[in-house]
């Protein structure tokens, strides 16, 4: 059994490909993250990617997050594209943001560029590409 499959146990390990291309790829441009006026997270390292036909995704480097915003939630999901995925809140004067905050600490080899960073749900903070 390869490291993926022990990994994922009885779950399913999907390779992309035509079918359902992934990209990871370098966003380019300054990515500012914020919930209300607090600046979450402020990145010109972040790097987009793009899954089959859903809409791309931002993932900003941790060390671009600010510190002591972040608060590990119980939440946790499964990807078989990319593994196992934890989540965060967002602690901000105006309360705690459940769960806004999705990471993959050891993604499959097919996007491990993704380590080590965080993407945000887009209707959860207000997410500017400049």
């Amino acid at each position: 059994m390869d490291d993926n499959a022990s990994r994922a146990g009885s779950r399913p390990v999907l390779q992309p490909g035509p079918d359902h291309p992934i990209s990871v790829t370098p966003t380019g441009s300054r990515v500012l993250v914020k919930a209300g006026d607090v600046v979450v997270a402020d990145s010109a390292n972040a790097l987009t990617l793009q899954e089959s036909n859903y809409p791309a995704c931002l993932y900003v480097p941790l060390a671009d997050v600010s510190p002591g915003l972040l608060s590990p939630s119980s939440t946790t999901s499964y990807c078989p594209y990319k593994g196992d995925c934890s989540y965060y809140s967002l602690a901000t004067p105006g309360g705690e943001i459940a769960d806004a905050v999705w990471t993959y600490a050891n993604p499959y080899p097919s996007v491990a560029a993704i380590a080590g960073h965080v993407a945000f749900y887009p209707n959860k903070v207000t997410i500017t590409v400049s």
